[in-house]
């Protein structure tokens, strides 16, 4: 059975082994701030999605992660989904993502109904494309 909720300590272990674009100490207070979401299959945690706000004022989705055995089954989908409707139900009226030039990521949100709205370039890195979606 397939669940997705907010993560709680007894996720910390898990999303500090596998992610490693957080220091531990952050992503400890964005499981008490409820931003980190966790995707679940039988009580085992197999995907998450993080989120910040960008200006402090748009929610902004910094990380979404299904382990590899579990992609193209719409869980990426699910998981969104569910974001966006928190973030509506919490009064917000868009959401943002991003995805590097290179990546295939890309793709996944403009299907999802996310809109090209910008570029950052950062020397010697690749483009990263930023993404806009307003919750209607």
């Amino acid at each position: 059975m397939i669940i997705i909720t907010f993560a709680d300590n007894q996720d910390y272990e898990y999303l500090k082994d596998h992610d490693s674009h957080i220091r531990a100490d952050i992503l400890q207070n964005k499981i008490v701030a409820h931003e980190v979401i966790v995707l679940k299959e039988n009580n085992r945690q197999i995907g998450w999605l993080r989120y910040s706000l960008f200006f402090d004022a748009v929610p902004f989705m910094s990380m979404l992660y299904i382990e590899e055995s579990y992609r193209s089954r719409g869980l990426g989908k699910k998981l969104v989904s569910f974001w966006e409707n928190e973030m509506k139900r919490a009064g917000y009226t868009r959401v943002m993502t991003s995805s590097r030039s290179d990546e295939q990521a890309q793709h996944f949100y403009r299907k999802q109904g996310y809109k090209d709205s910008g570029a950052l370039l950062f020397p010697g890195e690749v483009l990263e494309i930023l993404f806009l979606k307003r919750l209607d």
